[in-house]
């Protein structure tokens, strides 16, 4: 059972649309070794920082860049941006950059994500969401990804 200061902390978080005071409860959260608090807080930062239409393939690619430029910035101490990626996605759109990306091999992002318990963040997980956007080779080697890791994730029709 949740203890009611985390219970409000977490129905706070849930209706909070604001980066700043985010970013500042998982912060604290961190501090107080709340990691219940802390991850809803991220989960919830990433949630409202893109500026595309939820549910779209575009706001599920920039979730994940978010995501992985917090776990960035936190593992390195100072803001990491993904430039190379965010370019990439200005050049060429974000279905061309996902599908070039995981037809490679699992990069370091892919891992430190994994490894912060958000494998729906991936690139790979962002795919089999979206298959009518995706070529198949694109989508199997993303299912073979996801599959040696155990994640069998959502995909949408």
């Amino acid at each position: 059972m949740t203890d009611p200061v985390t219970q409000r902390s977490l129905d706070f978080i849930a209706s909070c649309n604001d980066p700043k005071q985010l970013r500042q409860i998982a912060q604290n959260a961190g501090k107080q070794s709340n990691q219940e608090v802390q991850q809803a807080a991220r989960l919830r930062l990433y949630a409202v920082l893109p500026s595309e239409e939820p549910g779209t393939q575009e706001y599920d690619v920039w979730q994940s860049i978010h995501a992985l430029e917090d776990t960035l910035t936190t593992k390195r101490g100072k803001t990491t941006r993904l430039a190379r990626t965010r370019q990439k996605i200005e050049r060429d759109k974000e279905v061309t950059t996902v599908s070039n990306l995981v037809r490679k091999r699992p990069r370091e992002g892919f891992h430190l994500l994994i490894e912060r318990s958000l494998p729906e963040l991936t690139f790979e997980a962002v795919a089999p969401r979206h298959p009518e956007r995706f070529a198949s080779d694109v989508l199997d080697a993303a299912a073979v990804r996801l599959e040696t890791i155990g994640y069998m994730g959502e995909r949408r029709a």
